[in-house]
């Protein structure tokens, strides 16, 4: 499964039709300690740059978008249940978001693979 990511530090990994989504490690240690993040419900749609769902930290609040368009057809549960460390302990994997089902895979093409965010990255 190949993970593409946004220059706002959003990552999304594609498993048939249906898009994991969630913040880069990057953007989770900048954030520092999340004490709080909303998430969208399943059903819910969002077009590519949609505000999506807000992660806060001690530090910050910011508003996590859609990396593509689709419907949410899961967020995560721990996540919802105010588990929020998991975000900072495994951002791109148990802390990942929401679960989209993909409007168009095209968006796809757009966003950065790893090679090209770790560079992004390292030019901030």
């Amino acid at each position: 499964m190949t993970t593409r990511y946004t220059k706002d530090h959003e990552w999304v990994r594609l498993d048939g039709d249906i898009a994991t989504v969630g913040i880069s490690t990057y953007a989770a240690e900048q954030l520092g300690d999340v004490v709080y993040a909303e998430l969208p419900d399943a059903g819910k749609s969002f077009k590519q740059g949609d505000d999506m769902a807000v992660v806060e930290s001690a530090k910050t609040a910011s508003d996590v978008y859609a990396p593509i368009s689709g419907e949410v057809v899961e967020a995560n549960a721990e996540i919802k249940n105010e588990q929020w460390q998991i975000i900072n302990d495994a951002p791109q994997a148990g802390g990942w978001f929401v679960k989209l089902k993909i409007a168009d895979k095209s968006e796809l093409e757009g966003l950065m693979d790893e090679a090209a965010y770790a560079d992004y990255v390292k030019g901030l």
